[in-house]
């Protein structure tokens, strides 16, 4: 045991709604507000010392449980209602140790707590909690864990992860192959200065002004044209159909044409695109055909495109001929959201995956230990967020910010959730008022998660 070893003290949490500024489609469903749910843990030393940190994030029932038959109002009364008994049952828990040991071994009730859920919501639902939903209702909790720590500590938490701090190495997590290895050697001790900003283009989204049918006139871009020009965008995600080929090419050759035009008036000579098809591809002849056609009606285009996000059903062991050895020959293939754990990881790379979308609402600890794993098997590693916003899309960008090899952070907030960000704006102006389509995520060097949610 170590002397900064902590203890939660209290925990509580309340949550918050915001309307979307425009609807988002993704994964054949539309999406138009969000809650978030924040939590406030206080810990103690072994000494007494007290601190207190901050975590936050949306609860995104339509990608956590978009694959059950529960009806999507009621999976997010079940998310808020998991989150809240996490923290009731986190004041129960008074082991002593580092944040990732507590976490770690917490999680292990997540499946009682989802037991008591269901009770509690008196048979709504006739399907067990997903785990990717356990996961991301949890994830408030433990972001405000790793906060306190690091703020008890009055250091940055990313600057915790050694054995300085860590009572384990990595092989108690993630097996043999980590034996005597500390997360310290696979995350930064400074945040990168500044990174380019991944802008999200959602299914509905007009490209110029001839698709506006309704102006918001809100003083924001009002088409992805404009979105370019306001913020100097670089970096561009699609999301896609997967179930419409000829919709989903027209659909890419669309984009890159706006791209084309405006990005020549800039005087902007490169740009990248990712592909989400939030796993709705048939099967990797999907994608195959997909990449064949746009290389052949926009090579430019393909050449553009850093990496494609999981095409296909999110539940590997079930779908095992869905390889994709054939497309990540030809571009990099992420696994996002069947990564729920060490086991499917190992099971995506035998699938043919060959890269990893690490995200602050699968937890802390979980994006930590994966983020590791990742470089250590030379996987390709980005971070994506849940359009988070406010605390939540500052957290995701810290993990951006501490990883090795991750190129950009994503954050869709801004387009279309802007008023969940208003209060931020003029604290951390790098991160969300953006010109040159870069975040300041240098700027997220304080102490906790490295910044300050008072």
């Amino acid at each position: 045991m170590k002397e900064t070893d902590i203890q939660i003290v209290d925990v509580s949490c309340s949550t918050q709604k915001f309307d979307y500024r425009s609807p988002m489609k993704f994964g054949g469903r539309v999406v138009r507000d969000v809650v978030l749910l924040d939590v406030v843990v206080k810990v103690s030393s072994k000494s007494g010392k007290t601190a207190a940190g901050f975590g936050s994030m949306t609860m995104g029932n339509i990608w956590a449980w978009s694959a059950g038959k529960t009806e999507p109002e009621v999976a997010l009364e079940a998310m808020i209602e998991f989150g809240k008994n996490v923290v009731a049952e986190a004041n129960n828990f008074k082991q002593f140790g580092h944040p990732l040991e507590l976490t770690y071994d917490f999680a292990k009730s997540y499946n009682k707590i989802a037991e008591t859920t269901l009770t509690k919501l008196n048979s709504k639902i006739t399907e067990p909690i997903p785990k990717l939903a356990q996961l991301v209702s949890a994830s408030p909790f433990e972001a405000a864990l790793f906060d306190a720590y690091g703020r008890l500590l009055n250091l940055n938490s990313y600057n915790t992860l050694s054995a300085e701090f860590c009572n384990r190495d990595l092989s108690y997590y993630l097996g043999n192959d980590f034996k005597g290895e500390f997360l310290d050697q696979y995350t930064l001790r400074e945040p990168k200065d500044r990174m380019p900003l991944y802008h999200l283009v959602g299914a509905l989204d007009p490209l110029t002004v001839v698709d506006v049918s309704s102006p918001l006139n809100d003083g924001l871009p009002e088409h992805f044209g404009e979105w370019i020009t306001y913020n100097g965008l670089t970096h561009i995600k699609i999301k896609l159909n997967g179930d419409d080929l000829d919709w989903d090419v027209n659909r890419v050759i669309a984009i890159d044409k706006v791209c084309e035009e405006v990005q020549a008036k800039r005087g902007c000579k490169e740009w990248f695109y990712s592909s989400d098809f939030n796993e709705r591809c048939a099967n990797v002849e999907y994608v195959l055909e997909f990449l064949d056609k746009i290389k052949a009606k926009a090579p430019n285009a393909i050449q553009r495109l850093q990496y494609i996000e999981q095409p296909t059903n999110r539940n590997l062991r079930a779908y095992p001929e869905n390889r994709m050895h054939k497309a990540a020959a030809i571009k990099p293939v992420v696994i996002d959201e069947s990564l729920v754990d060490l086991e499917a990881l190992h099971d995506s790379r035998k699938m043919g995956y060959s890269g990893v979308a690490l995200k602050a609402c699968k937890g802390q600890a979980e994006a930590l230990l994966m983020g590791a794993a990742a470089q250590k098997y030379k996987m390709f590693l980005c971070v994506q967020d849940l359009t988070c916003v406010g605390a939540s899309f500052l957290h995701s960008a810290t993990l951006s910010a501490r990883f090795h090899g991750v190129a950009a952070i994503e954050g869709n907030g801004r387009q279309y959730c802007p008023t969940a960000n208003k209060k931020w704006e003029s604290k951390y102006p790098s991160m969300f008022i953006i010109k040159d389509g870069r975040l300041g995520s240098g700027s997220l060097n304080e102490i906790g998660l490295g910044f300050n949610a008072e």
